[in-house]
């Protein structure tokens, strides 16, 4: 028979939720955290003063209380000491960002990515960004980890992209690759682009308070970040999500995968303007347009945006059947398709979805925007830290 947990567990456990409860919260009162965590007073001071000692959080009283007596003292993340290094390999462009404890983007750069850019050379820009943002810390400045975001299929075990349709890449190492340019940056984790957003919009964003959430991201290629329960699925491998790559149209056209009529080339970037007559046109800036034209009554355009509609309404009706969520959230260019055509969408979705999973679907539009991708590759690199704050 196992005996229950020592001390020492119970302590590395309680330091852990107390400083995951300031990162996702920031500035809370002393009192505010007996409260929230069932724990009395004097742990509570225990606990802030290790990790003060720690230099993970600072204390004060608060700037103002309105109340009579000894106000509760306030701790506060640091986030200006304490960060991660946050990258994102996208379709068009690579973004790295040094972001603090607490969900604090510090500052943040960006690039263009050519098409046919190697995985290579894709390394080479992010870590001299990343030596860059390291010019500017302070001298007692503490990294933790780093962490990227790929539009792609990550394998979990080693960050190896086993495709990447949109960006061109097939088995390429970037995980190895980073690790080799930013060993010095302490511990490095590969995560998918739509996953680690679907991580930051249920922590900080559009879906927090809700355990179950699809977040689901458009550009050229359409994948998904799910929460089921609370916890992100992966699947076996990590390759979980992939719902760009669901056959809706056996008789459409041919994917980038090799498959034919997947959900991305129904509702996909090339879809949207191919079917406003804009072939020649590319990226966010075109989706714009279309809807732009469509809102302006370009019939062109309103044919394409309802086309559009009724196939992410079709898709999201079977992922609502299947995972049951609470929230659906729309982001890339899926979000300036979902604001042209939500009644479209909800249409077919409504036709599509049982009753009782979709009645109570909220269908939402990203909080943290773009930014998601940085705030949850960070997530990924702070889990270490919060999983045992005093391991040097």
């Amino acid at each position: 028979m196992r005996a229950g947990p020592s001390q020492e567990e119970v302590r590395k456990h309680n330091l852990g939720t107390l400083l995951r409860y300031v990162h996702m919260h920031g500035a809370t009162s002393r009192a505010e955290l007996t409260t929230r965590l069932g724990l009395n007073r004097s742990t509570i001071g225990a606990l802030t003063a290790d990790l003060i000692g720690a230099g993970l959080v600072s204390e004060a009283a608060p700037r103002e209380t309105g109340r009579a007596g000894r106000p509760s003292l306030v701790v506060r993340p640091e986030s200006g000491r304490v960060y991660a290094y946050a990258l994102s390999i996208e379709v068009d462009r690579l973004r790295a960002a040094r972001v603090g404890l607490g969900g604090r983007i510090l500052e943040q750069y960006e690039t263009e990515r050519p098409r046919g850019m190697s995985a290579g050379e894709a390394v080479r820009p992010l870590a001299r960004y990343v030596r860059t943002m390291r010019s500017g810390v302070p001298a007692d400045g503490r990294c933790v980890g780093s962490a990227v975001a790929v539009a792609g299929m990550v394998r979990l075990e080693d960050g190896m992209i086993r495709l990447a349709p949109t960006i061109g890449w097939v088995d390429e190492p970037i995980g190895e690759a980073l690790r080799s340019e930013l060993e010095e940056f302490g511990p490095l984790s590969v995560g998918n682009h739509a996953d680690v957003c679907a991580l930051a919009e249920h922590s900080r964003g559009a879906a927090v308070g809700s355990d179950n959430v699809i977040y689901l991201y458009g550009d050229v290629g359409v994948g998904a970040g799910i929460v089921a329960g609370g916890r992100r699925v992966h699947g076996h491998g990590g390759y979980g999500g992939e719902v760009g790559h669901m056959v809706v149209n056996p008789y459409g056209r041919t994917c980038s995968c090799g498959s034919r009529g997947c959900w991305e080339t129904e509702i996909g970037e090339h879809a949207l303007l191919r079917l406003a007559g804009r072939e020649d046109r590319s990226g966010r800036e075109a989706v714009l347009a279309v809807v732009d034209a469509a809102m302006r009554g370009d019939s062109s355009a309103q044919h394409a945006l309802r086309q559009v509609g009724d196939w992410v309404g079709f898709g999201v009706g079977n992922l609502v059947n299947i995972f049951n969520p609470e929230v659906v959230i729309f982001g890339g260019t899926l979000r300036d398709v979902y604001l042209g055509a939500a009644a479209q969408i909800r249409s077919r979705l409504n036709a599509v979805g049982l009753p009782a999973c979709r009645e109570h679907v909220r269908l939402r539009t990203p909080e943290l925007g773009p930014d998601a991708a940085l705030i949850g590759a960070a997530e990924l690199a702070f889990e270490h830290l919060l999983d045992d704050p005093l391991v040097p």
